[in-house]
């Protein structure tokens, strides 16, 4: 910890090592005191006598004694960020515009083993838009964290089969530069600038509502998995603002041989995992939400870059220093396994003991109902994506996520509809596999909506029939629209699930295909053996030509049976109780 509470005062810590000259700044309301810190090492140190919990802080180094900068180890602060232009502007003073610091007492440690281990359903959360319109949950408390421990948040988790939520980034975060002009915001949070401080508007009662919120899901049966950016950070390029490391460690950020910033997050600032000094940043995060939340493990955004030094190595150093750490190494590990950079594509080259979010997965199962996708396309990715991962069913499988069209949209747009995000439409994938069934957007055609309930219904039923851990974005299962916005992320309130008006027969069909899943062990646990046999729908064995050309098939599991028919679009599976779900 940066600031640790000592007797009598606290005593400060931060790593800085190109700096001359560093002051610690403390603030009593607005009135800044400035104290000069001791160099050891790439360390500057002071000592505060009095000082306590509560006490709110940042520093200042000779680069530009201007900036205020905020502790990289940092777990409150007393405010969120809001971009402006001064932020990025020299010789500026930026006191009044950047969050301080909160010396904050750490609560007593935990560690617990993990609840959720793979082959369970991960349901991925927005926090704030996932009750931000929920008329169960008490206005103060939408929008928060804490609203995941309502006992009707916790019903609906249960009901549908949700062993573990995905919790989209809850640290505190900066829009772009670009939205504030356009009167947008960035409701996804993948700009973080330091990595261990709460969002205060997601959870208010800091770390501790987060562990409350852990222990309430933990009680019903649920873990929390917390989705993390170690790609990059919100100060972007060059043009971005000095907010934490670009004034106290410029060395985070990984360079080319000319000097010129590396982009491949996309966001003109790649963290170099090459450097120790951000492995050692990223390892401290990761043990303080083990410690102080009680969380059972972390999806990685652009996990690529966290194997480069520059290029991608499956056996980079942060690999084996997580799985090194007596707190982390049997955590929940995900990775998003694909960045913008040279080589940024490793579906399958992460460790045998991580997992990974598989898009393979949802392009072939999209493909195969669109029509235009095989047989044996389908049958591989149900049966684990053995071609990517051999026998370890190491994919998280998904057929839409918070990135890309919804679920209702995919069967309803044909080509994206980015135009509010103010970049003519040019953001967000332009290739993405969806389909219209004739009639672009909403439609009031019985036949239209007919075929768009069917075919989310079989999607949606085969995600329930795939083999190893699945993934269902929060609201799928009774049909978000995000009006064809296949890049939601500069749209906040379009974000916002709308609870009153949701499909709750689809949700029923949800709840019907996670009691099916259950009766299924060797679909859920991907340790036990399957003995799979395939047959076409008459019962006879496949045909070498029936796997690209056949409309279906039979996969006969040792305790159940699933029929995949694209001509009546429906996917079955019956337990070996008999117990047939559609």
């Amino acid at each position: 910890m940066t600031a640790t509470l000592v007797a009598g005062g606290v005593d400060f810590t931060i790593r800085t090592p190109r700096a001359d000259a560093v002051w610690l700044c403390l603030f009593d309301g607005d009135v800044e005191r400035r104290v000069a810190m001791a160099r050891t090492g790439d360390d500057w140190r002071a000592h505060v006598d009095g000082a306590g919990e509560g006490t709110r802080y940042g520093f200042r180094t000779d680069a530009d004694s201007a900036k205020l900068l905020v502790d990289p180890h940092a777990v409150t602060l007393d405010g969120r960020f809001v971009y402006d232009p001064h932020l990025r502007e020299p010789r500026i003073d930026t006191a009044a515009l950047v969050p301080k610091a909160i010396v904050t007492a750490p609560l007593p440690p935990l560690d617990l083993p993990p609840l959720f281990r793979r082959g369970g359903l991960i349901y991925e959360v927005n926090v704030r838009a996932f009750t931000m319109r929920h008329p169960d949950v008490p206005l103060a408390q939408r929008g928060t964290i804490a609203a995941l421990a309502h006992p009707v948040v916790i019903a609906h988790l249960q009901r549908i089969g949700v062993a573990a939520v995905e919790l989209m980034p809850v640290v505190a975060s900066i829009d772009e530069r670009h939205l504030p002009p356009l009167g947008l915001g960035n409701g996804w949070g993948y700009n973080p600038v330091v990595p261990m401080a709460l969002d205060p508007r997601l959870a208010p009662g800091g770390v501790a509502e987060l562990r409350a919120t852990v222990a309430a899901l933990r009680a019903a049966g649920i873990g929390t998995i917390l989705d993390l950016v170690f790609n990059h950070t919100g100060e972007s390029d060059l043009l971005g603002p000095t907010l934490s490391l670009r004034g106290l460690d410029d060395a985070a950020y990984a360079r080319a041989p000319d000097g010129a910033l590396i982009n491949d997050a996309g966001t003109g600032n790649t963290l170099d995992f090459a450097n120790p000094a951000v492995r050692a940043l990223t390892l401290d995060t990761l043990r303080h939400f083990v410690t102080q939340g009680g969380v059972d493990g972390f999806r990685f955004d652009l996990a690529t870059v966290m194997a480069r030094g520059p290029g991608f190595d499956p056996g980079a150093p942060i690999f084996a220093e997580i799985a090194a750490d007596p707190l982390l190494r049997d955590r929940v590990l995900i990775a998003e396994p694909w960045d913008i950079g040279p080589g940024g594509y490793q579906l399958g080259n992460f460790p045998d003991h991580w997992l990974e979010w598989n898009d393979r997965y949802r392009d072939d199962v999209r493909r195969f109902w669109r029509g235009d996708g095989s047989a044996g396309a389908l049958a591989t990715r149900m049966m684990g994506s053995s071609d990517l991962f051999g026998d370890r069913t190491r994919g998280v499988s998904f057929v839409a996520a918070h990135d890309g069209f919804t679920l209702a949209d995919t069967v309803a747009f044909a080509t994206r509809h980015n135009h509010a995000n103010g970049e003519d439409n040019r953001d967000g994938h332009a290739g993405e596999i969806a389909w219209n069934n004739g009639v672009e957007g909403e439609s009031d055609a019985v036949a239209v909506r007919t075929a768009r309930g069917a075919d989310v219904r079989a999607l949606l039923a085969t995600l329930f029939a795939t083999r190893g851990t699945i993934m269902l974005t929060a609201g799928d299962e009774f049909g978000r629209t995000q009006a064809g916005n296949n890049n939601g992320y500069a749209q906040d309130e379009l974000l916002w699930l709308d609870w009153e008006r949701r499909d709750v027969a689809r949700e029923s069909f949800v709840a019907d295909l996670a009691r099916a899943r259950a009766a299924c062990a060797s679909l859920a646990d991907p340790t036990i053996a399957h003995d799979a046999s395939w047959s076409r729908a008459e019962g006879q064995p496949m045909r070498p030509e029936d796997w690209q050309d056949a409309a279906g098939f039979v996969l006969r599991l040792r305790d159940a049976t699933i029929t995949v028919d694209r001509g009546t679009r429906s996917v079955t599976v019956a337990p070996s109780d008999h117990a047939q779900i559609a």
